[in-house]
Protein backbone atom coordinates (compact mmCIF):
# COMPACT_ATOMS: atom_id res chain seq x y z
CA UNK A 1 0.00 0.00 0.00
CA UNK A 2 1.53 3.81 -0.82
CA UNK A 3 2.42 5.73 1.77
CA UNK A 4 0.18 8.35 3.31
CA UNK A 5 2.41 11.68 2.37
CA UNK A 6 1.99 14.92 4.25
CA UNK A 7 2.59 18.35 2.15
CA UNK A 8 3.31 21.73 3.45
CA UNK A 9 4.01 24.56 1.37
CA UNK A 10 2.01 25.01 -1.93
CA UNK A 11 3.55 27.78 -4.21
CA UNK A 12 5.16 27.71 -7.41
CA UNK A 13 7.54 24.93 -6.39
CA UNK A 14 5.23 22.46 -4.01
CA UNK A 15 1.64 22.29 -6.18
CA UNK A 16 3.17 20.68 -8.80
CA UNK A 17 5.48 18.20 -6.11
CA UNK A 18 2.51 17.42 -4.47
CA UNK A 19 0.49 16.95 -7.63
CA UNK A 20 3.14 14.08 -8.86
CA UNK A 21 2.94 12.75 -5.74
CA UNK A 22 -1.48 12.32 -6.18
CA UNK A 23 -0.46 10.80 -9.89
CA UNK A 24 2.23 8.51 -8.37
CA UNK A 25 -0.67 6.71 -6.40
CA UNK A 26 -0.28 8.83 -2.95
CA UNK A 27 -2.41 9.45 -0.68
CA UNK A 28 -1.74 13.26 0.61
CA UNK A 29 -3.00 15.76 3.15
CA UNK A 30 -1.92 18.96 2.25
CA UNK A 31 -1.98 22.11 4.09
CA UNK A 32 -0.46 25.61 3.21
CA UNK A 33 -1.23 29.50 3.95
CA UNK A 34 -2.76 30.55 1.08
CA UNK A 35 -5.88 28.53 0.50
CA UNK A 36 -6.42 28.68 -3.31
CA UNK A 37 -3.40 25.88 -3.89
CA UNK A 38 -5.07 24.00 -1.28
CA UNK A 39 -8.91 23.80 -2.69
CA UNK A 40 -6.94 23.02 -6.46
CA UNK A 41 -5.09 19.85 -4.61
CA UNK A 42 -8.70 18.97 -2.46
CA UNK A 43 -9.88 19.03 -5.61
CA UNK A 44 -7.15 16.88 -7.69
CA UNK A 45 -7.69 14.33 -4.18
CA UNK A 46 -5.67 15.01 -1.75
CA UNK A 47 -7.21 15.48 2.17
CA UNK A 48 -7.02 19.17 3.35
CA UNK A 49 -5.76 19.48 7.38
CA UNK A 50 -5.51 22.97 9.22
CA UNK A 51 -2.13 22.69 10.42
CA UNK A 52 0.91 21.24 10.45
CA UNK A 53 0.35 19.56 13.67
CA UNK A 54 -2.89 18.06 11.96
CA UNK A 55 -1.02 16.58 8.56
CA UNK A 56 1.78 15.51 10.96
CA UNK A 57 -0.44 12.94 13.22
CA UNK A 58 -2.03 11.24 9.75
CA UNK A 59 1.20 10.36 7.66
CA UNK A 60 4.11 8.58 7.39
CA UNK A 61 5.84 10.58 5.47
CA UNK A 62 6.28 14.97 5.43
CA UNK A 63 7.30 16.99 3.12
CA UNK A 64 7.82 20.90 3.52
CA UNK A 65 8.71 23.32 0.60
CA UNK A 66 8.75 26.72 2.30
CA UNK A 67 10.60 30.03 1.65
CA UNK A 68 13.01 30.30 4.43
CA UNK A 69 14.19 28.53 7.51
CA UNK A 70 11.62 30.76 9.70
CA UNK A 71 8.71 29.18 8.45
CA UNK A 72 10.79 25.76 8.52
CA UNK A 73 11.64 26.20 12.18
CA UNK A 74 7.74 27.31 12.74
CA UNK A 75 6.34 24.38 10.99
CA UNK A 76 8.70 21.84 12.87
CA UNK A 77 9.03 23.31 16.16
CA UNK A 78 6.08 25.63 16.67
CA UNK A 79 3.05 25.37 19.14
CA UNK A 80 1.11 24.04 16.70
CA UNK A 81 4.13 22.30 14.38
CA UNK A 82 5.06 18.62 13.64
CA UNK A 83 6.79 18.20 17.21
CA UNK A 84 3.80 18.98 19.26
CA UNK A 85 2.31 15.48 20.46
CA UNK A 86 5.15 13.48 19.74
CA UNK A 87 6.46 12.61 22.76
CA UNK A 88 9.53 10.21 22.48
CA UNK A 89 7.85 8.81 18.49
CA UNK A 90 4.60 7.94 20.37
CA UNK A 91 2.57 10.35 18.98
CA UNK A 92 -1.07 9.64 17.45
CA UNK A 93 -2.51 8.93 14.42
CA UNK A 94 -5.54 11.42 14.94
CA UNK A 95 -4.35 14.71 14.54
CA UNK A 96 -2.21 14.93 17.74
CA UNK A 97 1.03 14.96 16.66
CA UNK A 98 3.78 13.26 14.71
CA UNK A 99 2.81 9.63 14.26
CA UNK A 100 5.99 7.22 15.50
CA UNK A 101 8.41 7.19 12.78
CA UNK A 102 7.61 10.03 10.70
CA UNK A 103 10.16 10.63 8.41
CA UNK A 104 10.29 14.33 7.55
CA UNK A 105 11.80 15.56 3.98
CA UNK A 106 12.36 19.36 4.28
CA UNK A 107 13.26 19.87 0.84
CA UNK A 108 12.92 24.00 1.07
CA UNK A 109 16.15 26.11 0.82
CA UNK A 110 17.37 27.07 3.75
CA UNK A 111 20.42 27.39 6.52
CA UNK A 112 21.71 23.68 6.57
CA UNK A 113 22.75 24.86 10.34
CA UNK A 114 19.03 25.34 10.94
CA UNK A 115 18.67 21.99 9.47
CA UNK A 116 20.57 20.07 12.05
CA UNK A 117 18.87 22.51 14.49
CA UNK A 118 15.49 21.58 13.59
CA UNK A 119 16.41 17.56 13.14
CA UNK A 120 18.35 17.15 16.65
CA UNK A 121 14.99 18.66 17.73
CA UNK A 122 12.62 16.46 16.32
CA UNK A 123 15.24 13.34 16.68
CA UNK A 124 14.63 13.90 20.35
CA UNK A 125 10.54 13.05 20.11
CA UNK A 126 11.25 9.94 17.32
CA UNK A 127 11.01 11.69 14.15
CA UNK A 128 13.47 11.05 11.52
CA UNK A 129 14.53 13.98 9.05
CA UNK A 130 16.54 14.55 6.05
CA UNK A 131 17.33 17.84 4.03
CA UNK A 132 16.10 17.10 0.59
CA UNK A 133 16.64 21.00 -1.27
CA UNK A 134 16.01 20.82 -5.24
CA UNK A 135 16.56 22.05 -8.46
CA UNK A 136 15.40 22.93 -11.35
CA UNK A 137 12.81 25.16 -10.98
CA UNK A 138 9.16 25.54 -11.63
CA UNK A 139 9.33 23.22 -14.80
CA UNK A 140 11.29 20.55 -13.12
CA UNK A 141 8.57 20.25 -10.72
CA UNK A 142 5.71 20.23 -13.18
CA UNK A 143 7.92 17.25 -14.89
CA UNK A 144 9.27 15.63 -11.68
CA UNK A 145 13.00 16.46 -12.93
CA UNK A 146 14.11 17.93 -10.17
CA UNK A 147 17.30 17.25 -9.26
CA UNK A 148 17.16 16.66 -5.51
CA UNK A 149 20.26 16.91 -3.03
CA UNK A 150 19.60 14.73 0.16
CA UNK A 151 21.41 14.92 3.59
CA UNK A 152 21.15 12.71 6.65
CA UNK A 153 20.84 8.98 7.72
CA UNK A 154 22.00 6.84 4.84
CA UNK A 155 18.87 4.32 5.87
CA UNK A 156 15.92 7.36 5.89
CA UNK A 157 17.37 8.35 2.54
CA UNK A 158 16.49 4.73 1.25
CA UNK A 159 13.53 4.75 2.68
CA UNK A 160 12.44 8.00 1.13
CA UNK A 161 14.34 7.10 -2.46
CA UNK A 162 10.99 5.91 -4.23
CA UNK A 163 9.03 9.17 -3.42
CA UNK A 164 11.86 11.30 -4.25
CA UNK A 165 11.62 8.93 -7.62
CA UNK A 166 7.95 10.53 -8.18
CA UNK A 167 9.20 13.97 -8.02
CA UNK A 168 13.23 13.67 -9.76
CA UNK A 169 15.49 12.13 -11.88
CA UNK A 170 18.47 13.30 -10.44
CA UNK A 171 18.97 12.12 -6.80
CA UNK A 172 21.83 12.11 -4.75
CA UNK A 173 22.76 11.17 -1.05
CA UNK A 174 25.55 13.60 -0.41
CA UNK A 175 26.53 12.62 3.70
CA UNK A 176 25.07 13.77 6.95
CA UNK A 177 22.15 16.41 7.58
CA UNK A 178 22.84 19.40 6.64
CA UNK A 179 24.68 18.20 3.38
CA UNK A 180 21.80 18.72 1.73
CA UNK A 181 21.72 22.04 1.81
CA UNK A 182 25.30 22.44 1.22
CA UNK A 183 25.04 21.25 -1.68
CA UNK A 184 22.14 23.53 -2.94
CA UNK A 185 23.88 26.47 -1.96
CA UNK A 186 26.60 26.02 -3.79
CA UNK A 187 24.14 25.22 -7.10
CA UNK A 188 22.39 28.75 -6.40
CA UNK A 189 26.33 30.23 -6.65
CA UNK A 190 26.31 29.15 -10.31
CA UNK A 191 22.75 29.56 -11.17
CA UNK A 192 22.58 33.19 -10.35
CA UNK A 193 25.95 33.81 -11.66
CA UNK A 194 25.33 32.24 -14.75
CA UNK A 195 22.24 34.16 -14.92
CA UNK A 196 24.01 37.16 -14.55
CA UNK A 197 26.60 36.53 -17.29
CA UNK A 198 23.56 35.43 -19.86
CA UNK A 199 22.35 39.00 -18.64
CA UNK A 200 25.37 40.70 -19.90
CA UNK A 201 26.11 38.67 -22.57
CA UNK A 202 22.81 39.27 -24.06
CA UNK A 203 22.84 42.82 -23.34
CA UNK A 204 25.86 42.88 -24.94
CA UNK A 205 24.73 41.16 -27.73
CA UNK A 206 21.63 43.57 -28.45
CA UNK A 207 23.21 46.43 -28.15
CA UNK A 208 25.30 45.28 -31.14
CA UNK A 209 22.24 44.83 -32.99
CA UNK A 210 22.03 41.21 -32.92
CA UNK A 211 19.16 39.25 -33.35
CA UNK A 212 18.59 37.87 -29.41
CA UNK A 213 16.55 34.39 -31.07
CA UNK A 214 19.89 33.90 -33.33
CA UNK A 215 22.15 34.69 -30.52
CA UNK A 216 20.99 32.20 -28.00
CA UNK A 217 21.10 29.61 -30.68
CA UNK A 218 24.28 29.98 -31.34
CA UNK A 219 25.31 30.43 -27.11
CA UNK A 220 23.59 27.48 -26.92
CA UNK A 221 25.71 25.13 -29.30
CA UNK A 222 28.97 25.52 -27.80
CA UNK A 223 30.79 25.55 -24.41
CA UNK A 224 28.22 28.75 -23.49
CA UNK A 225 25.10 26.41 -23.02
CA UNK A 226 24.32 25.64 -20.16
CA UNK A 227 20.29 24.69 -18.35
CA UNK A 228 20.08 28.53 -17.12
CA UNK A 229 20.20 29.32 -20.96
CA UNK A 230 17.83 26.84 -22.21
CA UNK A 231 14.97 26.98 -19.58
CA UNK A 232 15.10 31.30 -19.91
CA UNK A 233 15.41 31.36 -23.66
CA UNK A 234 11.73 31.67 -23.62
CA UNK A 235 12.34 34.70 -21.66
CA UNK A 236 14.87 36.41 -23.16
CA UNK A 237 13.04 36.39 -26.22
CA UNK A 238 9.94 37.56 -25.46
CA UNK A 239 11.15 39.88 -22.85
CA UNK A 240 8.90 39.61 -20.14
CA UNK A 241 10.09 37.44 -16.59
CA UNK A 242 6.75 35.92 -15.15
CA UNK A 243 8.56 34.04 -12.18
CA UNK A 244 9.47 30.22 -12.00
CA UNK A 245 11.63 30.98 -9.53
CA UNK A 246 11.59 34.42 -7.54
CA UNK A 247 14.11 37.14 -7.69
CA UNK A 248 13.40 37.98 -4.15
CA UNK A 249 13.81 34.07 -3.65
CA UNK A 250 16.78 34.03 -4.86
CA UNK A 251 18.41 37.15 -3.42
CA UNK A 252 17.16 34.99 0.12
CA UNK A 253 19.71 32.11 -0.99
CA UNK A 254 22.12 34.20 -1.54
CA UNK A 255 22.20 35.67 1.74
CA UNK A 256 22.04 32.11 2.78
CA UNK A 257 24.96 31.52 1.02
CA UNK A 258 27.49 34.73 2.18
CA UNK A 259 26.27 34.04 5.82
CA UNK A 260 27.82 30.13 5.36
CA UNK A 261 30.60 31.40 3.30
CA UNK A 262 31.97 34.15 6.30
CA UNK A 263 31.25 30.88 8.75
CA UNK A 264 33.91 28.93 6.61
CA UNK A 265 35.93 30.66 5.74
CA UNK A 266 35.57 31.12 2.16
CA UNK A 267 35.79 34.52 0.13
CA UNK A 268 32.98 34.31 -2.34
CA UNK A 269 34.08 37.60 -4.66
CA UNK A 270 31.78 37.32 -8.24
CA UNK A 271 28.58 36.06 -6.18
CA UNK A 272 29.14 39.32 -3.74
CA UNK A 273 28.65 41.50 -7.21
CA UNK A 274 25.79 39.34 -7.98
CA UNK A 275 23.65 39.48 -4.43
CA UNK A 276 24.48 43.43 -5.10
CA UNK A 277 22.66 43.30 -8.42
CA UNK A 278 19.78 41.16 -6.74
CA UNK A 279 19.50 43.90 -4.21
CA UNK A 280 19.38 46.46 -6.86
CA UNK A 281 16.10 44.63 -8.47
CA UNK A 282 14.53 44.64 -5.10
CA UNK A 283 14.74 48.02 -4.20
CA UNK A 284 13.43 49.10 -7.69
CA UNK A 285 10.61 46.89 -6.73
CA UNK A 286 11.48 43.94 -9.16
CA UNK A 287 11.78 41.19 -6.45
CA UNK A 288 8.57 39.38 -8.18
CA UNK A 289 10.33 39.08 -11.38
CA UNK A 290 12.21 35.74 -12.41
CA UNK A 291 15.54 35.55 -11.63
CA UNK A 292 16.75 35.84 -15.12
CA UNK A 293 15.25 39.43 -15.04
CA UNK A 294 18.49 40.50 -14.10
CA UNK A 295 18.98 41.03 -17.59
CA UNK A 296 16.32 44.04 -16.93
CA UNK A 297 18.72 45.85 -14.88
CA UNK A 298 21.80 45.28 -16.70
CA UNK A 299 19.85 46.56 -19.82
CA UNK A 300 18.79 49.90 -18.10
CA UNK A 301 22.47 50.44 -16.63
CA UNK A 302 23.24 49.98 -20.31
CA UNK A 303 20.39 53.14 -20.94
CA UNK A 304 18.46 50.57 -23.19
CA UNK A 305 14.76 50.31 -22.00
CA UNK A 306 13.37 46.75 -21.86
CA UNK A 307 12.19 45.27 -25.35
CA UNK A 308 8.78 44.03 -24.01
Amino acid sequence: MAQTIGFIGLGIMGRPMAKNLLKAGHPVVVHSRSQGPVDELVGAGAKRASSAKEVAGQVDVLITMLPNSPEVELVALGSDGIIQGASNGEGASNGEGAKKGLLFLDMSTISPLVSQKVGKALGAKGVRMLDAPVSGGEKGAIDAALSIMVGGEKADFDAALPIFQALGKTITHLGPLGAGGFTKLANQIIVAVNLTALGEALTLARKAGLDRALTLKALGGGLAASKCLEQKTPNYVAGTYNPGFKIDLHFKDLGLIMESSRALGVPLPCTAVVQELFNALRVKGKGGLDHSGVITLLEELAGMPNPS
